[in-house]
């Protein structure tokens, strides 16, 4: 059957997956499509793999995220103008945090920042915004500077736990001299056989860990590699659900939940990011919410009941005055816990607020983020 082009613009596109997936499938996980990739979402049990990260570790597949090589004499200034922060006065092996705002100064996506060199940078984004990201560098691109798309030449493994030293230590072939010196948020390189391997360390899940950036062809190898032993240190592979609680708990926001096109860096606790003291940025002057813009808090609840994303949050009167952009019954702390956005006046925790679960109302109190901080 024929289609017209305009059809075909319009028809979904199937769903990727990573170069680890027979890896995933032999191991009995189950798939679930996340930014267009269908993604393991379990392997055993989301609690159990949740559980393996907080006592020991868990290898995470992250191949979906998308990298971006930024290089030459004006990469640290085109990215002082590309994003929120001022990249150019980042040092050679540190990373960052950062955000690709709008014109209007709402967000794109958020994104690590790795300097590799004077003239060299790599930028890892969202895998659902890898689009959105690529076509806002095109558009601000000037100078002496080369934007290239690198995502498929690159795997991405995690390895997340208070175990994760240990574990990249003992891993066969994996070779990461400075290894001793490595701090949070930032990177050295290592080896895996012959392949070049970045080494950062830096995660998405509240515990200490490393993310492994190595060649597509490599990926099958390292992953089989780690996790062979990493077995007797309790490592196990954990999926998405499981990472979804984990960076719940550490208060680490989600593009689609807590980050969106709807919201400014300031309304999501991100104003910190902003560097205005730039002489120009993408968003610049347009940053600041309105006044009566909605803030995001975290919420805690008692029971066993939890808000989850999309449920109203309510005053006294049963009146909505938030959403929840994320919740679940925490893991590790036992009681449910939630993310939301709330009108100005009920973020200070002041005034009583509720959780409409299904036509219940559930009172949960304003808390400090994060709800889990690991002990050093």
């Amino acid at each position: 059957m024929s289609e017209s082009p305009a059809s075909r613009e319009s028809a979904p596109q199937p769903s990727r997956y990573t170069p680890l997936r027979d890896r995933h499938e032999a191991l009995g996980a189950s798939f679930t499509d996340f930014g267009g990739w269908m993604m393991p979402v379990r392997y055993t049990s989301d609690l159990a793999e949740h559980h393996a990260v907080r006592q020991a570790a868990g290898l995470f597949d992250i191949s979906h995220m998308a990298e971006f090589d930024v290089t030459g004499p004006e990469a640290g200034a085109f990215l002082d103008y590309a994003l929120a922060g001022r990249l150019s006065a980042l040092a050679i092996g540190k990373a960052k945090y950062s955000l690709v705002l709008a014109d209007d100064g709402s967000i794109i996506d958020d994104v690590i920042v790795y300097r590799l060199g004077d003239d060299r940078f790599l930028v890892i984004s969202n895998a659902g915004n890898r689009d959105a990201v690529a076509a806002a560098f095109t558009a601000r691109v000037s100078g002496d500077v080369v934007v290239e798309d690198v995502s498929d030449a690159y795997a991405l493994i995690a390895v997340q736990g208070p175990r994760a030293e240990e574990i990249v230590r003992a891993t066969p072939d994996l070779s990461i001299p400075e290894l001793d010196d490595l701090k949070y948020y930032a990177w050295v390189p290592g080896s895996f056989g012959a392949e070049s391997v970045l080494v950062a360390r830096t995660g998405y899940t509240g515990e200490d860990g490393f993310e492994l950036l190595v060649p597509t062809a490599a990926a099958g190898a390292l992953w089989d590699a780690v996790l062979a032993a990493g077995e007797p240190f309790g490592l196990v592979p954990a999926g998405l659900a499981a990472r979804d609680t984990l960076r719940l708990e550490a208060g680490m926001p989600l593009y689609g939940h807590e980050l969106s096109r709807d919201m400014k860096p300031a309304q999501a606790g991100l104003g910190r990011v902003v560097v205005d003291a730039k002489d120009a940025f993408v968003g610049k002057g347009r940053t600041e919410p309105a006044a009566d813009a909605p803030v995001l808090v975290g919420l805690v609840a008692e029971g066993r009941r939890a808000g989850r994303a999309g449920y109203a949050v309510t005053d006294a009167d049963g009146n909505a005055v938030g959403e929840v952009t994320s919740g679940a019954l925490s893991p590790t702390l036992g009681h449910p816990i939630a993310m939301a956005f709330v009108q100005p006046a009920f973020a200070t925790g002041d005034l009583p607020l509720f959780l409409d679960v299904r036509g219940t109302q559930i009172p949960a109190a304003v808390t400090a983020l994060p709800f889990y901080r690991r002990s050093k």
